[in-house]
C-alpha cells in the first residue's frame, strides 16, 4: 500500500472522498500522499484507487534538480504498482488517462487530489 521507503512513517489507508496532498515526508527522500491538515501521516493507496487532482499534475523526471517540471493535463489518475521485480526501486505510481505512468516520488509537493474511488473488494466464496 505504501512504498517501502515509507514503512517507518506513520500511515493509514485512504478513504473515498477525502482530500489528499502530495507531501515530502521528514526523514525520507520519498514523496507520497498525506491527508490535508495531517501532513505527518502517509495515506496509503491500494492499486486501482482513482484520484481527481484540483489542477494539472506537475512532476519531474529521475533527477529533480536537473529537469524542469512537466505537467499532465489529465487530472484523473489510477494508482498502480510498477517495478515490482526490483525491491530497490520505487513501486508507487499513477497512471493517467493518456497512458503515461508517473512515480509518486516524482510529483511536486503541495498538489491536491480527492480519492474518487477505491478498488472493488473481492472476497473468495467458500462452499460448504
Amino acid at each position: 500500500m505504501c512504498d517501502y521507503s515509507l514503512e517507518r512513517q506513520t500511515n493509514r489507508a485512504a478513504v473515498t472522498g477525502e482530500s489528499l496532498v502530495t507531501t515530502a515526508f521528514p526523514g525520507s527522500t520519498t514523496l507520497g500522499f498525506a491527508a490535508a491538515g495531517r501532513l505527518d501521516v502517509a495515506v496509503c493507496l491500494k492499486p486501482g484507487t482513482e484520484l481527481a487532482f484540483a489542477d494539472a499534475v506537475a512532476f519531474t523526471g529521475l533527477f529533480r534538480f536537473l529537469l524542469r517540471a512537466r505537467a499532465q493535463d489529465c487530472r484523473t489518475a489510477r494508482f498502480r504498482h510498477v517495478n515490482e521485480a526490483n525491491p530497490l526501486l520505487h513501486h508507487d505510481a499513477l497512471e493517467f488517462g493518456s497512458g503515461e505512468v508517473v512515480l509518486l516520488t516524482h510529483l511536486r509537493p503541495g498538489q491536491q487530489a480527492v480519492v474518487i474511488q477505491l478498488p472493488a473488494v473481492t472476497s473468495a466464496l467458500v462452499r460448504a
